[in-house]
């Protein structure tokens, strides 16, 4: 396990580094000149060149990707060109609001995915038909159409479930529902086929069938041998979808207006603020490779005879 675990911590190191990289390269190729953002447009020359100067930017690319990393190192993510802010400040207050919005979509399609896959078992086409007409509808599509419909319903019963503004200011719970719903509803599909796929193939199974024919009900077959074996594939699909959403959810943000790092990315890319990108791209690497890394050891544990930590026998 420590084996493991080193590995994996150094995997870790290795692919943080090469992020940051590129990461730092493609955006100093892409925005060869932040000191306009910072100056304005109506800047003269000389207060550009001194910006440039100021900013380190006349020295060579590895130079200024030396002094990025060692700033790094201590935790330094340097200073927005539009705001002037310290960037890790800036993450600390919208990384949170996006880790929750993912991290409850996804708890919510997780419960919602196993209950239709269970369900499904059953009628198989129908359930098939509903999950693939799911999956193919845009995650902002699902999110406006969840407004339209409770705005219609409960505004005109003078009720409010979605307020505008960030959804840590206050009435968390009020204000996060949609978006969760609109991510769990988009999430389900996939979590749903998955499960009656495995179950259908593990209830098939001769142990299974053997279980059967001794008067176990089907029900604690489902529960107990059924679910136990789809846990490692949708462990693994759980894993997965978080580390794409941490990067992806500006969609779910923008139509319900949360301010989270996803929007805080947007509004930096529009600008060409490349110290705010290139934080909130290493920040949602940090969660994803975390998300890789507990996910590994949950399907380890689920499934003894996928202990990877330990070498293999010679």
């Amino acid at each position: 396990m420590t084996g493991f675990l080193v590995r994996r911590a150094a995997a870790a190191i290795a692919v943080l580094w090469l992020v940051s990289a590129a990461v730092f390269t493609l955006l100093h190729v892409v925005a060869p000149h932040p000191e306009r953002v910072i100056g304005g447009p109506r800047a003269s020359a000389e207060t550009l060149a001194a910006i440039r100067a100021d900013l380190g930017l006349d020295e060579p690319l590895f130079v200024q990707y030396g002094r990025f990393a060692g700033g790094l190192l201590r935790g330094d993510l340097g200073r927005s060109y539009q705001s002037g802010e310290p960037v890790a400040g800036m993450l600390a207050d919208r990384l949170p609001v996006t880790v929750l919005l993912v991290g409850g979509g996804c708890a919510l399609a997780l419960l919602l995915g196993v209950a239709l896959g269970v369900g499904g078992l059953s009628r198989p086409r129908l359930a098939d038909t509903v999950v693939l007409g799911v999956a193919a509808t845009p995650v902002f599509l699902v999110g406006l159409l969840l407004l339209a419909a409770l705005f219609a319903g409960l505004g005109a019963a003078g009720l409010h479930l979605v307020e505008p503004g960030p959804p840590m200011a206050g009435h968390f719970w009020r204000r996060m529902a949609l978006p969760w719903l609109t991510l769990g509803l988009v999430l389900a599909a996939s979590y749903a086929r998955l499960t009656r796929v495995t179950l259908a193939e593990t209830l098939g199974a001769d142990h299974v069938r053997a279980a059967r024919s001794r008067g176990v009900a089907e029900r604690r077959l489902v529960w107990r041998h059924g679910l136990r074996v789809a846990a490692v594939p949708l462990a693994t699909q759980l894993g997965v979808d978080m580390g794409a959403l941490l990067s992806g959810a500006v969609v779910v943000e923008k139509v319900f207006g949360v301010q989270g790092a996803g929007q805080l990315t947007a509004q930096a890319v529009a600008v060409g603020d490349a110290p705010v990108v290139l934080g909130a791209v290493l920040a949602g690497a940090c969660c994803a490779v975390a998300a890789a890394t507990v996910v590994d050891v949950a399907v380890a544990a689920l499934d003894p005879v996928s202990r990877f930590w330990s070498p293999s026998p010679s």
